[in-house]
């Protein structure tokens, strides 16, 4: 599957959990646990353009950008997942899941310098 592909798969998902805490939480969960819904929906939303940015730039260069890229995805299923899961189903293993998301997240922004570099191939 391509970036691009992912990166919609990731849009629609994050738009549709957007829309399920805007008008299908509300009545059923404490308005904290909604605002942590819709955290994990925007940082979702706002790696779903990261990935395409990043996809689009690989179509134009020719540059990898497997290490990023993986690593968003890693963090958005893992941050905005756990938080998902802990506003849904009230489990408390998945606390662990939403920090580590948030060092892929880092780690992906941080791996961005590489694909910085003047001349990389």
């Amino acid at each position: 599957m391509s970036w691009i592909a992912v990166a919609g798969l990731l849009g629609v998902a994050s738009v549709a959990a957007g829309a399920f805490g805007a008008h299908g939480l509300r009545a059923t969960v404490t308005p904290e646990r909604l605002a942590a819904w819709q955290t994990g929906a925007h940082y979702a939303l706002v790696h779903s353009g990261v990935l395409l940015a990043l996809a689009l730039f690989a179509s134009a260069t020719g540059r990898a950008i497997a290490l990023p890229a993986s690593l968003f995805l890693a963090g958005a299923v893992l941050f905005s997942g756990s938080i998902f899961g802990l506003v849904l189903f009230e489990q408390r293993w998945l606390g662990p899941l939403t920090p580590i998301g948030g060092v892929c997240l880092i780690a992906g922004w941080a791996s961005l310098l590489w694909l910085a570099r003047a001349g990389a191939p």
